[in-house]
């Protein structure tokens, strides 16, 4: 789908935004679609707003997906049999992690919220956003057990899920082919919960389902200027 312009709206209730900072990890390779449009419509909002933003397009950066030994520049912990999770548990405390995904954390570090942007694929988010998923968010930097969940070390951070779907509400409903949204996302949700403060889980799904370009956007707007709330539900343990 094409991109739109964006309307102008009142200011329902503003919140105090200036100086946060906002990273957007973005997966879609068509900068005139409509998850271009959302994510447009982010960064012109939140920087109108004062909010330091930065986005992660992931198809542009060319990003690596896979998690394979290349993502360690020193030797292996265990040579003999390759455990991708213990490796890059072990590379983050030794400071051996790839370049790409170290920068990537920079910026979730420097973040006070994290959107993610994508259309659903089977269900589920973009291979290129899982790999990001996957390679960044790992165990030692943002999270470990039993620091997980509501002791993640990035619950001082908030996430927003913002995506598309390639079907109207009555598809994602109970009765639909597809089956509830919410039970859909869950498996993406609680994968947050485990190591960020989820903002909303009504708020995107609401989002998802508008069929209209402009109204979605004008959604977008209003939810960035008024209904955003900037407070973690939790204290980071770090």
């Amino acid at each position: 789908m094409s991109g739109t312009t964006s309307v102008a709206m009142e200011d329902p209730q503003p919140r105090e935004m200036a100086g946060k900072r906002v990273l957007i990890v973005y997966a879609h390779q068509e900068p005139k679609s409509m998850n271009g449009s959302l994510k447009d419509a982010a960064v012109s909002e939140l920087s109108n707003r004062g909010c330091q933003v930065t986005v992660s397009d992931l198809y542009a950066m060319n990003f690596e997906p896979r998690a394979t030994k290349k993502d360690f520049t020193g030797p292996l912990n265990n040579s003999d049999f390759f455990n991708y999770g213990i490796e890059a548990h072990v590379a983050y405390k030794k400071g051996i992690l790839s370049s790409d995904v170290i920068e990537e954390q920079k910026k979730v570090q420097e973040a006070d919220l994290i959107i993610f942007q994508f259309p659903l694929y089977w269900f589920s988010v973009p291979a290129i956003m899982k790999g990001w998923m996957d390679r960044v968010l790992c165990q030692g930097f943002a999270f470990d057990f039993p620091e997980c969940f509501d002791r993640g070390f990035l619950q001082n951070k908030l996430a927003l899920v913002s995506f598309t779907t390639g079907g109207d509400a009555e598809l994602y409903s109970k009765t639909g082919l597809s089956g509830d949204i919410k039970y859909i996302l869950w498996p993406l949700q609680s994968s947050m919960v485990c190591c960020i403060s989820v903002v909303s889980k009504s708020w995107p799904l609401r989002s998802a389902l508008l069929l209209n370009t402009h109204q979605k956007i004008r959604e977008r707007r209003w939810w960035l200027l008024g209904q955003g709330d900037w407070r973690p539900s939790g204290k980071s343990s770090r």
